[in-house]
């Protein structure tokens, strides 16, 4: 949970591509840069998805993580970088990505410094998805593979079923944190035909509920995290009380929700297909 609410913090912003405040001259990136760096790991996702690898200069440290990244096998190799002036001072990075790059303190570090960026606004819809993925091709020089993968991830969900039928579910997360309405988490469950308890009960985009609260809410399904499918610590021991060994799981790792990017499809159409076996089994 930790980890994830330091991600939070970090995916806010704004879109289009804008330039660093500092005195010097606007730099414009060239029509296929050379020397790309990620300083978000949502950005990284769609770096690596979009951009060929020689033209990658630098990811975020998570890049590689499986269990953040759903791009983390292509990010082996690249260097991983620490967001600091220093490094980016030594990359001369002829594009810069993030979420928004332009609230990157590396940069606010270097006044005199001026890099093309790229800010992206945070993804919450397939929608929004598209539209990162659409601005980052373009950016990065391969705007025909921006639209490959669009009608890639629209072939993925095409005819997808929605096995919920109305039915309820909560996303269920260490330490009985609980995700909302208008998050990413949220939109998948309407997808696959779920109902988010969240909404039913009013909370919002992030909130706590006790073991006791949700068994008396009586949801239909949890979503947890697959990393909490064994218990590891005392967060996700909570998720493994007595009280809630009843309420039928569909499990989904975390590095395809945790940012809106090309995986989604994977955690749409996994939802999907765990509901309909759940149904299987009688749930």
């Amino acid at each position: 949970m930790r980890r994830r609410s330091l991600l939070a913090a970090a995916l806010l912003g704004g879109a289009g591509l804008l330039w660093a405040a500092s005195p010097a001259p606007p730099a414009k990136a060239p029509a296929v840069p050379q020397r790309i760096v990620s300083i978000n790991l949502c950005a990284d996702q769609l770096v690596l998805a979009l951009a060929d690898r020689e033209q990658i200069a630098g990811l975020t440290k998570n890049a590689t993580d499986i269990e953040m990244s759903g791009e983390a096998a292509k990010a082996a190799g690249i260097p991983l970088l620490s967001n600091s002036a220093e490094q980016i001072l030594a990359i001369e990075p002829d594009l810069i990505v993030g979420m928004p790059a332009s609230r990157s303190a590396a940069l606010r570090a270097l006044p005199e410094q001026s890099y093309p960026l790229l800010d992206l606004a945070t993804a919450n819809t397939l929608d929004e998805i598209y539209t990162s993925i659409r601005q980052t091709a373009v950016a990065v020089g391969h705007p025909e593979r921006g639209d490959a993968l669009i009608a890639r991830m629209q072939g993925e969900l095409a005819g997808l079923p929605k096995p919920g039928k109305g039915r309820v579910a909560a996303y269920y997360q260490r330490r009985g944190y609980m995700t909302g309405t208008g998050t990413l988490i949220d939109e998948l469950m309407t997808r696959v035909g779920l109902v988010n308890l969240a909404g039913k009960l009013g909370k919002p985009p992030l909130s706590q509920l006790s073991i006791e609260e949700m068994v008396a809410a009586e949801p239909d399904f949890l979503i947890v995290e697959s990393a909490t499918d064994t218990v590891t610590d005392q967060g996700s021991e909570m998720l493994h009380h007595p009280a809630l060994k009843d309420i039928p799981r569909i499990s989904v790792p975390q590095a395809w929700t945790v940012c809106g990017s090309p995986a989604y499809t994977q955690a749409a159409r996994s939802m999907a297909a765990q509901i309909a076996k759940l149904e299987g089994k009688g749930a």
